[in-house]
């Protein structure tokens, strides 16, 4: 195929030998398979998202670190410098998140470097070596759903056990490889400790894998592993290894309108992404 604007600057470069197609495209980003030697790897490609979306990104970014004061008030007062810094940290985070993720032992794509706003990582495969599907996209036997749902809460836990949560968590940005879910999509990744809506997208990640798993295995969808995970968290008791039992006795607490309505936002987009899905 042609090579992209974006990606030649990488093949000139050595970084990438061939780009093969075209995998997905996206509103923040277009994913392509590339050849690099004798790999082939997958070549995020991110969109310069302008103005219009900062104000929804902003809800993400809370409590993220930059790299100095200079940069921080410039994103607070959206300057033309400060939406360049906005869109320069919302395009490193994932890049961040997937190497810190990495060392955690969470099962997301291996990442291979960044360069010019292109991120080069694994291609995750099935059985048979072609881009794996998403979990939305297969059928599971009861037994199966109850060992994705096991897996996927502990690699929840290992990630909220580094500080981070993944913040859009679902059955679009998980892939089924040969070896189980893989973990995708982190340029929304939020800091646990520093976000006020953190426990909302905890609890929004949590319960959209248990609604997707509990189509095969009804009894998950009474379980409450975010809350049990929140409250370990929340002492400092959380480690990557801790063992859960999904069962929690809920508080009857005010609730923080600001976290209602970040739920109440990220579901209608859910539910139209889960029609655009169908349309396909």
């Amino acid at each position: 195929m042609k090579t992209p604007k974006g990606l030649q600057p990488l093949i000139d470069d050595g970084v990438i030998d061939e780009v093969l197609r075209s995998l997905k495209s996206g509103k923040e980003a277009t994913v392509y398979v590339v050849r690099s030697g004798t790999q082939v790897r997958c070549a995020k490609v991110y969109k310069d998202m302008g103005q219009r979306s900062f104000q929804k990104r902003t809800q993400y970014q809370e409590g993220r670190k930059v790299r100095g004061s200079r940069q921080m008030r410039a994103m607070s007062k959206s300057t033309r410098f400060g939406r360049k810094e906005q869109e320069a940290a919302w395009k490193n985070a994932e890049v961040d998140a997937l190497y810190q993720l990495v060392a955690a032992g969470v099962r997301v794509p291996q990442p291979y470097g960044y360069f010019n706003d292109v991120l080069i990582m694994e291609l995750v495969t099935d059985a048979d070596g072609y881009p794996a599907p998403r979990l939305g996209e297969v059928d599971l036997s009861p037994v199966i759903a109850r060992e994705y749902h096991g897996f996927l809460m502990r690699q929840i836990v290992r990630m909220l056990s580094v500080g981070l949560i993944h913040g859009d968590l679902s059955e679009f940005n998980v892939l089924v490889g040969p070896d189980g879910p893989v973990i995708i999509d982190l340029p929304q990744a939020v800091n646990a400790a520093g976000n006020n809506g953190a426990f909302a997208m905890l609890e929004r990640d949590v319960n959209n894998i248990r609604a997707t798993l509990g189509r095969f295995a009804p009894e998950l969808l009474t379980t409450e592993f975010a809350r049990e995970m929140w409250a370990l968290f929340e002492q400092g008791e959380l480690r990557a290894d801790s063992q859960l039992t999904g069962l929690f006795a809920r508080e009857e607490t005010a609730t923080d309108p600001n976290s209602v309505m970040l739920v109440i936002d990220d579901a209608r987009e859910e539910a139209i992404r889960r029609q655009l899905g169908r349309d396909e």
